[in-house]
């Protein structure tokens, strides 16, 4: 069973319908893995409807709240990688509390983060 966390851009894409999201997600779903969205992340992209398709996607999430301890980690991730960005931090740091691989539009960005974690986040660019 592999979880996988998504970022905003992963997001994005379900609700632009790119083929390789759905795809990548609906393939998740029947192996029975878990999907991860972090609170934060659904914020970032959200923007306040109707996005039926993301709506649709999400349906198959489960939306993680971000408590202190996983705010503390991203704090600390965005120091070590000299980044502002704590909603990509908060991926991150999901990604290593539940050994998931991470769905990403910004391949930079999250390696950047994991290696300030440093440990390794499998990655699928979509």
């Amino acid at each position: 069973m592999t979880t996988l966390v998504y970022d905003a851009g992963a997001l994005s894409a379900a609700e632009a319908n790119d083929q390789r999201m759905w795809r990548m997600h609906e393939e998740a779903l029947v192996r029975g893995d878990p999907v991860v969205v972090a609170a934060p992340v659904l914020a970032q992209a959200w923007r306040g409807g109707p996005q039926p398709l993301l709506s649709r996607l999400l349906h198959g999430c489960l939306v993680e709240a971000m408590d202190e301890a996983v705010a503390r980690a991203a704090g600390r991730t965005c120091g070590k990688a000299g980044s502002s960005d704590v909603v990509d931090a908060t991926v991150a740091v999901l990604a290593v509390r539940h050994s998931a691989e991470v769905v990403t539009s910004d391949r930079k960005d999250i390696e950047s983060l994991s290696h300030a974690i440093g440990l390794r986040i499998v990655l699928r660019v979509v």
